[in-house]
């Protein structure tokens, strides 16, 4: 597949971009950090910034002739409207009319469940439920959405639960292997599914899903 990955130059798109490449894959590394490396011949680095117009990233994604995209690009708190919100929002948008069914969002816990929030990352979250609830009430994509608890830098057990009770830690390794299981899994369109690390292998996570 010739796959897009917008926040290519962050912790998770890094190493996204890098094992969607081990997979096989043609990935275009889709950020605004031109001066960023990757070891496999299969990544090509590309500008993407999802602060232009709508109409330009449609006419960019349709020039990458693209099969899914990824958005895993986050402003840090910097930016929360512009980047992780209404960017999101224009960037599935701009899929949906490029032709280019399959979407692939990283998001936060229980984003699109205002009731479980806390303070702490209220904006953030608040962000991400915008880009969340337009991605499922607005487009007819073959979207997935991952929420997962905290990211850490801990090595990757590769086993995890989907939806538990309580945030948890995630391993970054963990989440982006869950964003490479997923991408041809079926059973994950259309849901959103939170996550953190857990016991089971992330292959029968997958598979229970219904």
């Amino acid at each position: 597949m010739r796959i897009l990955v917008v926040g290519a130059s962050g912790r998770v798109g890094h190493l996204l971009v890098e094992k969607l490449a081990v997979e096989g894959h043609e990935v275009i590394a889709g950020t605004r950090h031109l001066d960023e490396t990757f070891t496999s011949k299969r990544v090509v680095l590309a500008k993407l910034d999802v602060l232009i117009d709508e109409e330009q990233l449609v006419n960019e994604l349709l020039d990458l002739k693209l099969d899914a995209v990824y958005f895993v690009a986050g402003s840090k708190g910097k930016n929360l409207l512009q980047v992780d919100a209404f960017g999101a929002v224009k960037l599935e948008n701009a899929a949906e009319k490029a032709g280019i069914d399959r979407f692939i969002m990283l998001s936060s816990w229980q984003a699109t469940n205002p009731k479980v929030w806390g303070e702490e990352l209220r904006d953030y979250n608040i962000a991400k439920f915008f880009a969340d609830n337009w991605l499922i009430d607005h487009t007819t994509l073959n979207y997935t959405i991952l929420q997962p608890g905290a990211l850490t830098e801990t090595p990757g057990s590769g086993k995890i639960v989907f939806n538990p009770d309580s945030p948890a830690q995630n391993s970054i390794e963990n989440v982006v292997d869950v964003l490479v299981g997923i991408l041809n899994a079926k059973n994950t369109y259309g849901k959103v599914l939170s996550m953190s690390d857990g016991e089971n292998t992330i292959e029968t996570e997958i598979a229970k899903l219904v």
